[in-house]
């Protein structure tokens, strides 16, 4: 028997079942008899090692990242590891790739250093398919998983993620009334995050009528290999008759593959091509001329989720997801 076990038997949350082994006053009478006599029914004794319950607290928690080299998944981490020290916690980080052996062998690793809590940083997490996702159901059984930037609908796990569907589907949007039409869309993933702006650009052109044109990027360790390939590819594209007039892309990095592309090519940035990046980075403002770029809102995410957590092990009830909206920094690209 689980938390969760006990949980569902009761028909209450496992915050509830939480605050009744912790002793608070915050349940019922009513529930909290509910609650143990489910747990004297099926001889439940709780781990005094479960993290998710508040008992023994080693106040560490675990943060797992698929590559630190990332310049979004390197600055959550930062945003993460600094405000989760300012509330009276340790860090532990583990880069596991992006191989699900590897996921599930690195989260199993973090259990074993007795945390409070797994926070997952990045979409790729989440996967397509649901029996890649049970080790996160599993972890969740015991402790409470965090998910930064990606949805995953489970007990005891909660997400904070910024609105990619509407962010990109807006940029498309924007430069679609600017009187673009020829609008081709760049991107590197397919993650829950990634899936969501490839549909929000491909939404935003069928409704006007116009062609979609997507190419896929193979994700390098790289970031200028990720900006040369970009701008080959867009090379090629127009080598073979395909009009450009704007180009939309699901990472700073690939926006400047772009760029790259518009100069070798002798085009005017914006007059002759629009560029719009996304995560609005170091890179947009490192460029000439500075990009337009989608602000994820990365670092109210990161406190989001802190705040989150901390309600979560003090026996409070959240939501399970948080939305927030992405902005169009506009800049000299568009």
């Amino acid at each position: 028997m689980t938390i969760y076990d006990i949980s569902q038997k009761a028909g209450v949350s496992i915050a509830t079942v939480s605050r009744v082994l912790n002793g608070s006053d915050k349940v019922s009478a009513k529930t909290r008899k509910k609650v143990l006599d489910v747990m004297e029914r099926y001889s439940y004794t709780p781990n005094a090692f479960a993290r998710g319950l508040g008992l023994n607290t080693s106040h560490t928690v675990g943060i797992l990242c698929a590559d630190s080299s990332d310049l979004y998944l390197a600055k959550a981490v930062y945003y993460l590891e600094q405000m989760l020290r300012d509330k009276g916690y340790d860090c532990i980080l583990c880069c596991c790739g992006y191989n699900l052996e590897n996921k599930i062998k690195y989260s199993n690793l973090l259990l074993s250093k007795k945390v409070d809590s797994i926070v997952f940083v990045g979409s790729n997490f989440v996967e397509a398919n649901e029996e890649s996702n049970s080790y996160i159901r599993d972890i969740a059984c015991t402790h409470p998983v965090m998910i930064l930037n990606a949805d995953y609908a489970a007990p005891n796990v909660y997400s904070c993620l910024c609105d990619d569907y509407h962010a990109v589907l807006e940029a498309t949007e924007e430069l679609i009334s600017s009187g673009r039409k020829n609008i081709i869309y760049i991107y590197n993933s397919t993650s829950y995050s990634g899936s969501k702006k490839l549909t929000g650009y491909m939404d935003a052109m069928n409704t006007h009528g116009l062609t979609a044109v997507t190419e896929f990027i193979d994700r390098r360790y790289e970031v200028s290999d990720e900006i040369l390939d970009t701008a080959k590819t867009l090379e090629g594209l127009c080598s073979s008759g395909t009009k450009v007039d704007a180009v939309v892309c699901a990472d700073d990095q690939l926006a400047l593959g772009a760029v790259k592309f518009a100069r070798r090519a002798g085009l005017s940035i914006p007059q002759d091509i629009a560029i719009i990046g996304y995560n609005n980075s170091m890179l947009a403002v490192s460029n000439e001329p500075e990009l337009t770029s989608v602000d994820n809102r990365l670092e109210l995410l990161c406190k989001q989720l802190v705040n989150n957590l901390i309600e979560i092990l003090s026996g409070a009830e959240i939501p399970r997801k948080t939305i927030y909206s992405g902005l169009l920094v506009k800049r000299g690209t568009t």
